[in-house]
């Protein structure tokens, strides 16, 4: 099977490997079949041990993209008579928060600028003086690339006595998440991020203790996380239909992760990071955060004032040649990204990188980039 191979520099989904494409071609089956129950079972036990999940933990699946996910938990796990503060630093904070708006679910909005960096002190008062019972934060937040403080956010928040739950989406299975030591109640990632899997999945790793205290949450009704999970510990089966072919890649993209290890999978993506920072800053391109904040998952690059700067332009150029690059979402200055995460190598990135340098020099006309001081 030769598939044309492109080089995917937006944040999911992913390139993925010829193993895990191969693994969708399979023989039909029916997904209430003993055998197929099986695999879903394996994927299940597997998850939490991406993230050092100890046996007080378990996972179900939802055929939904990562919304989906977020949606399950955040819907299934506030309290009916609860509060739910939003840490909103970035567009998938800010999704959070309208969909606890969307439900009626009482919340409160911590909001800073997309790029700034979150007050831990600030929250603290918040969580003391408002006393929510749930907290969520993004850990990766792809709008700007930050990767939040979610170990202090975990500790603060069970010093206040609310839990919390965690949107690990484009983190999960690519930076060192440690759940014995988060003690986050919920974890919510995809399928397709840096799992290296097929977008239709997401999946929620959470603690046992929890499923009798959540039984009568559920306010949506797909979306029940009690309801969902039974239906595995019962039947081994989903409540609704699953993406078959998509389950059978997301079990190849774990094998593939197992075989190269979690430090292996970290060492990869920073190093395709490396080559990434080092390439955009010699073409003369500013970041928008500081080192320190950085995720070293994804980029968000200040557009240049050039007159000559196109994104669009720039985007199409390059996505005739194979490689895709996504635009800003809302930061506080104009910016475009770039992410690493997904089935690349260094040598890919600067394949990505030489083709951005031609674009620059060739199309755009561009000697130097022009930034305000």
């Amino acid at each position: 099977m030769n598939v044309k191979r492109n080089i995917l520099l937006n944040p999911g989904p992913c390139t993925t490997s010829d193993e895990v494409k191969r693994a969708m071609v399979v023989p039909d089956i029916c997904p209430r079949e003993e055998e197929f129950c099986l695999l879903m079972e394996s994927i299940k036990h597997d998850l939490p041990k991406v993230v050092n999940a100890g046996d007080d933990y378990t996972s179900t699946l939802f055929a939904a993209s990562g919304t989906g996910g977020v949606e399950a938990v955040i819907t299934s796990a506030v309290p009916i008579d609860g509060k739910l503060l939003v840490i909103d630093n970035g567009a998938y904070g800010a999704r959070m928060a309208e969909i606890a708006r969307r439900y009626n679910i009482s919340h409160i909005v911590y909001k800073i600028q997309y790029g700034d960096y979150p007050n831990v002190g600030e929250i603290e008062k918040i969580l003391i003086t408002e006393k929510p019972t749930t907290v969520a934060v993004v850990d990766h937040e792809t709008t700007t690339g930050m990767r939040n403080p979610v170990h202090e956010l975990c500790g603060m928040a069970h010093r206040n006595g609310a839990e919390i739950i965690v949107d690990c989406m484009s983190s999960f299975a690519g930076v060192p998440i440690d759940l014995q030591k988060w003690q986050a109640e919920y974890i919510i990632s995809s399928s397709n991020k840096c799992i290296e899997g097929m977008a239709g999945l997401c999946f929620v790793i959470f603690k046992k203790s929890l499923l009798e205290k959540i039984k009568h949450y559920a306010r949506s009704f797909y979306f029940d996380l009690y309801a969902q999970y039974q239906g595995f510990h019962n039947t081994g089966q989903m409540q609704f239909t699953p993406p078959v072919q998509v389950i059978y890649a997301l079990r190849k993209a774990i094998d593939l992760f197992f075989d190269e290890t979690a430090q292996g999978r970290i060492e990869r993506y920073r190093d395709n990071y490396t080559v990434l920072v080092r390439e955009v800053e010699k073409m003369g391109f500013q970041l928008l955060l500081k080192d320190e904040y950085q995720s070293g998952i994804l980029l968000a690059i200040k557009e240049p004032e050039n007159q000559e700067y196109d994104f669009q332009q720039m985007h199409d150029y390059m996505y005739e040649r194979g490689v895709t690059i996504y635009p800003g979402k809302g930061a506080k200055e104009k910016t475009f990204r770039l992410s690493v995460l997904g089935n690349l190598y260094p040598k890919d990135i600067m394949q990505a990188m030489d083709i951005l340098r031609d674009y620059l020099k060739n199309v755009a006309k561009i000697e130097k980039l022009i930034y305000k001081k």
